[in-house]
């Protein structure tokens, strides 16, 4: 048969659809594919654009893209196939579904086993303005897989917070992943002012999917030595 023609608006999703042999035909500039067509970002996609290219299916998601954007391709007649990742728990039925909307198949793969909360991090997702993950999210719940509870200052997923109130929290950890803000050593100095520091790949942190079982091996490998003490 003739090969779907999918814009993917998820970072996510570009990579498990590249995973299943089902690549799409567009993404978004975070995808990290420069060999495909992009059509605007995230938040921003160029929605004119992506009618332009004529999908057979448009793939979103209700954490990372915008309703106002979903409402506008669907006004436009095309079909959009609308996750919602939330937790490590979501995975299986987010990923089955999708699997059949494009014709390929999801085998679970079999994650590390799940520890018990023994620390406590603070996330940091952005700086200036301070912003953090909280809950419920992928991430969060990625971590309390592997023993970690996210530091919880301010209500909801993705709370502003001030660093002198996290201080005063004393989280055990920070654990700083390279996306959205891409944290690294020159992040270093004042992060230390909260808690020892660990950097992470942001991807391995907040995409999900083909990615999700060798990612929590490879962050149980950075991490699992904060459960020692």
């Amino acid at each position: 048969g003739v090969a779907m023609r999918i814009v993917s608006l998820v970072p996510s999703v570009t990579e498990t659809l590249t995973a299943w042999d089902r690549p799409p035909i567009a993404c978004t500039r975070f995808c990290e594919r420069s060999d495909l067509t992009h059509v605007g970002g995230t938040k921003d996609p160029d929605v004119e654009h992506i009618a332009q290219l004529e999908p057979d299916l448009v793939v979103v998601d209700a954490e990372e893209n915008r309703r106002e954007d979903f409402d506008d391709l669907m006004a436009r007649g095309l079909e959009v196939h609308v996750l919602h990742v939330r937790s490590l728990d979501d995975i299986d039925p987010a990923m089955e579904g999708l699997a059949r909307h494009v014709g390929a198949t999801w085998s679970p793969p079999p994650l590390v086993a799940a520890r018990s909360i023994r620390s406590r991090a603070f996330i940091p997702i952005w700086r200036n303005p301070w912003i953090s993950l909280g809950t419920p999210t992928y991430g969060a719940s990625l971590l309390a897989h592997l023993g970690i509870a996210a530091l919880l200052v301010g209500a909801g997923p993705y709370p502003r917070v001030e660093l002198d109130e996290v201080i005063t929290r004393h989280p055990d950890v920070v654990i700083a992943p390279s996306e959205p803000y891409p944290f690294s050593e020159r992040q270093l100095g004042e992060l230390s002012r909260i808690a020892p520091v660990r950097f992470v790949d942001g991807r391995d942190l907040f995409w999900w999917g083909a990615r999700t079982a060798a990612a929590v091996e490879r962050l149980a490998r950075v991490l699992d030595d904060l459960n020692s003490h």
